[in-house]
């Protein structure tokens, strides 16, 4: 069983669960610190989109970044409005609707991009079920786990894999490796918070690398998904399309610098030399034009984030709010150190965004409307348990 306490709170602040009090207890380093990430985001962006040539820029993805953020601010305030215990109840109907729609993407219906069918399109704009069933998979798991209170048994955790199999089988599907990965991340993070022991944890970790093991022998990945995901292993002496955007990614950091090359002056980022440099690999534009202090604050933004979310975990009024700040967490990390990681040649390509900074209009709501869980709990740490 975990370390994290949780007690049920029955605090005389909000007896009467007026609609007003919870929002005295808003954490504002947390909005603050995600805001500051969108704002970021957007100015990066725009950098990162505007090419060597300002007069012929497309405006589009600047407009569409921008709409984006501020849709996912107010989702954020939104989804920490209602009470998250109300929530519970429709887990379970928005969980099986995202996973119907994670197996509608599959379909003619879906959009193939870089070899992956994970996106629904509508006119300028694309809807990629799979981040948003994130958010939805951690309440689902989270509302799940809570019955045992802390003490899961073998078959709760066979129960638990179960329902993470799901979703995480339609991604696989749809060869979006780097998703099913988040999906795994949040299992396992939840499932030790939740009461998973060691021994169990173990067990899991080496089904998963047998796993691995399986897919990668038996050809169910394709050869492109292989070089991806080898790489950065020796990307110096590798010929692929992975392991030049991995190079060029690394030159664009490394000629940043300790104060970079200036807001927009970035040669590497100007001249386009890093694919994908808007969104997997927006962390390049960052290193490059605002140096490694520039990037040290940004990592420094990640860390306040995930300070609160921690923090809030531990201070939950329940076990749901715990387990829900957790998966949160989970996401967040393990999103934030692989996109930064494959952009400094630390891990391999997966085509995942930086959170809250990254263009990408599911992958921002979704991170927007992630942190809104977590004030949610945050908001209500003092009501009483019903």
């Amino acid at each position: 069983m975990s370390d994290l306490s949780w007690q049920r709170k029955r605090s005389s602040l909000n007896p009467t669960g007026s609609p007003i009090s919870p929002w005295l207890h808003i954490d504002l380093a947390l909005i603050l610190s995600c805001l500051t990430l969108g704002v970021t985001g957007v100015f990066m962006v725009y950098s990162a989109t505007r090419g060597s040539d300002p007069t012929m820029y497309d405006k589009s993805f600047l407009s569409r970044h921008t709409l984006f953020v501020v849709t996912g601010t107010l989702l954020m305030l939104v989804t920490s409005s209602i009470p998250y215990r109300r929530l519970r109840d429709l887990a379970p109907i928005v969980f099986w609707g995202s996973n119907l729609l994670l197996l509608l993407v599959l379909t003619p219906l879906g959009v193939e991009r870089n070899g992956t069918r994970a996106w629904f399109e509508f006119g300028q704009f694309q809807l990629q079920p799979s981040e948003f069933c994130k958010v939805a998979f951690i309440f689902a798991l989270a509302s799940y786990l809570e019955r045992f209170d802390g003490y899961l048994s073998e078959k709760a955790i066979l129960n638990s894999l179960f329902l993470a199999s799901v979703p995480l089988g339609l991604i696989l599907l749809e060869t979006d490796v780097g998703s099913a990965l988040v999906f795994v991340a949040i299992t396992m993070g939840m499932l030790l918070v939740g009461g998973a022991q060691t021994r169990h944890i173990a067990f899991m970790t080496l089904v998963g690398v047998a796993g691995i093991a399986i897919i990668w022998s038996t050809g169910l990945l394709q050869d492109y998904q292989r070089d991806r995901l080898t790489s950065f292993i020796d990307p110096a002496s590798s010929q692929t399309e992975a392991a030049y955007q991995q190079t060029q990614a690394q030159i664009a950091i490394g000629s940043g610098g300790l104060r970079g090359q200036g807001y927009g002056e970035g040669q590497q980022t100007r001249g386009e030399f890093v694919p994908e440099q808007h969104t997997d690999f927006l962390f390049s534009v960052v290193g490059e034009e605002l140096g490694f202090i520039g990037a040290v604050v940004i990592l420094g933004l990640f860390g306040v984030v995930i300070w609160r979310c921690w923090r809030t975990a531990k201070k939950s009024a329940d076990l749901l709010g715990t387990l829900i700040c957790v998966g949160v967490l989970t996401m967040i990390v393990f999103q934030m150190f692989q996109s930064v990681g494959m952009t400094l040649g630390i891990m391999p390509i997966t085509g995942i965004p930086l959170p809250f900074v990254s263009y990408g209009g599911s992958s921002s709501l979704t991170s927007f409307v992630a942190v809104g869980l977590v004030l949610n709990v945050h908001m209500r740490r003092y009501e009483a348990v019903r």
